[in-house]
């Protein structure tokens, strides 16, 4: 299946410049030891290598405070592309070209002189031996280190760049954008005290998906969607990010995070922007991000006394996923065992404009259930009892959007069952990423990296954006914190979540959904 222009027959881009790569650059990567550099961003730099997307004088620079070399890091990201790179491009001479533009710069992030000896080092590689040249810097270590490390580039002159002669310098911050609104606006002041505006790049890879990028296209591309795709049609719209993993070993982050800073703040936020925006004038990054603020700003804020009552929050407790035995989250490694954060959370809420007045969006997530799936459901409002629903017994129609995983979309819809009787049965049609061409989506960072390289930052958050996200979500979290029943409820792990979930969204007279996705054929 091929999307094609039907007066040219060549295929359709939403990219201005399909294929463009990037002025000569070096990302230097902060906690080049961490999981994230080996499992994605590596991962990701090698794709983009292999499809001729990166500059012939591209280098990466791991940094870090292990004691390492060019040699060892080398071959320590090679194994990385091994074990975590598509198989199918996994070459040996093409991973070993590929590590020789890999180095190692050993320092603290507290170290003064360690920035100065980077600034040198970057001063010998090619294409500008001896001078300053294009830096892209990724904070992937711990965000409590994040405000040392703007300093330290600040102090060594890193952060300069000279529009005049096409120099840039950037950098990437990696979410947790703070955990409340105060750190968030301490941490975006730190950033733009040293950082312009349009030299940030605050990253959450949910944005780099396909699938989520599709949303746009799916809406504004499409005459059948877009005229329904308000309150005189949609009955109610369902966002569900299940997990079915644990905290994985990150006990001691996700006792700060938990669900609602983890994965509402940042994740579904940008999901609901993206189903309710208005179309932007362009897709210029700034007419993007402009509708998405309007959405936050009209989102109906939760006082916390109501956010105490009406906020489900839940912690998984042992059960049983995939016929294995798993251990609650107060048995998870540095979890404190009378813990009360959530790992599940779901709650409604109204957008107070005029395009989706009085339709409520549920939302949940969670660790432990019983799936790995991150899908939207457009729940359109019932026909008539006229003709054919006259026992409320036809399903209504529902759009769904699966962003992961077997990524596609589906359409319920009626249909006349063959009978002699009017007999009337539900029915899907299915849209596939892999069946229609032919292959997965690429992995989100590389559409990322690939964009800050350009300077593109219409896929990354602007300060306005987060800050407002935080200034819905900060009284939900005051009212969490009021909560009255202790201790915290709980679901076993395996299961959807806890019954106050499900009472949550049949209290209203509906139910939650998820779509049985076909298998692939490809």
């Amino acid at each position: 299946m091929e999307l094609m222009d039907t007066n040219s027959s060549k295929p359709l881009s939403l990219d201005s410049s399909p294929g463009k790569v990037p002025a000569p650059f070096t990302l230097v990567i902060f906690g080049a030891s961490g999981d994230l550099t080996h499992r994605k961003l590596i991962p990701a730099i090698y794709h983009l290598y292999r499809q001729n997307l990166l500059p012939t004088d591209f280098a990466v620079i791991g940094f870090a405070r292990r004691d390492n070399s060019d040699q060892n890091f080398r071959s320590q990201m090679a194994q990385a592309l091994k074990d975590y790179a598509s198989p199918a491009t996994a070459d040996e001479n093409q991973i070993s070209d590929f590590a020789q533009k890999l180095y190692y710069h050993q320092s603290t992030f507290q170290d003064q002189q360690g920035y100065q000896n980077l600034k040198n080092r970057l001063e010998k590689l090619p294409p500008r031996p001896g001078q300053l040249g294009n830096y892209l810097f990724y904070l992937a270590s711990q965000p409590a280190h994040f405000t040392e490390i703007i300093d330290q580039l600040d102090t060594a002159g890193l952060n300069r760049r000279n529009p005049s002669n096409g120099l840039w310098s950037r950098i990437i911050v990696e979410k947790p954008f703070g955990r409340d609104l105060h750190s968030a606006r301490e941490l975006n002041n730190h950033l733009t005290r040293v950082f312009a505006e349009d030299q940030i790049f605050r990253i959450d890879h949910y944005l780099g998906k396909e699938t989520v990028q599709n949303l746009l296209v799916l809406r504004f591309a499409n005459s059948i969607f877009e005229p329904l795709w308000n309150h005189n049609y949609v009955d109610h719209v369902q966002i569900t990010v299940s997990e079915s993993i644990g905290v994985e070993g990150r006990g001691a982050f996700y006792e700060q995070a938990g669900a609602l800073r983890d994965i509402v703040q940042n994740h579904i936020m940008h999901l609901l922007c993206l189903i309710a925006m208005e179309p932007p004038f362009s897709l210029d990054a700034d007419a993007v991000r402009d509708e998405k603020v309007q959405v936050l700003q009209s989102l109906r804020r939760i006082p916390p006394d109501c956010a105490a009552n009406g906020v489900i929050r839940a912690q998984y407790t042992e059960g049983t996923i995939n016929d294995n035995h798993v251990c609650g989250y107060c048995q998870e490694p540095n979890v404190a065992p009378d813990s009360q954060t959530e790992t599940f959370a779901a709650f409604k809420v109204m957008i107070d404009n005029w395009r989706w007045s009085g339709v409520p969006f549920y939302i949940r997530t969670g660790k432990r259930l019983p799936v790995r799936i991150t899908e939207i459901g457009i729940h359109f409002k019932s026909v008539p009892k006229i003709l054919f629903n006259l026992t409320d017994g036809m399903v209504p129609n529902c759009l769904t959007i699966r962003l992961q995983p077997r990524e596609g979309i589906a359409l319920q819809f009626q249909a006349k069952a063959p009978s002699p009787s009017l007999n009337i049965k539900p029915c899907r049609m299915f849209f596939n990423y892999r069946d229609a061409f032919g292959q997965s989506p690429p992995d989100a960072y590389e559409r990322l990296l690939l964009d800050a390289a350009l300077g593109d930052a219409t896929l990354f958050t602007r300060s306005d954006e987060v800050l407002t996200a935080w200034t819905f979500l900060e009284p939900v979290l005051q009212g969490c914190a009021l909560q009255k029943t202790h201790p915290i409820p709980t679901y076993p792990a395996g299961s959807w979540g806890p019954t106050q979930a499900d009472n949550l969204i049949e209290s209203d007279g509906r139910k939650w959904h998820i779509t049985k996705m076909p298998k692939t054929n490809t």
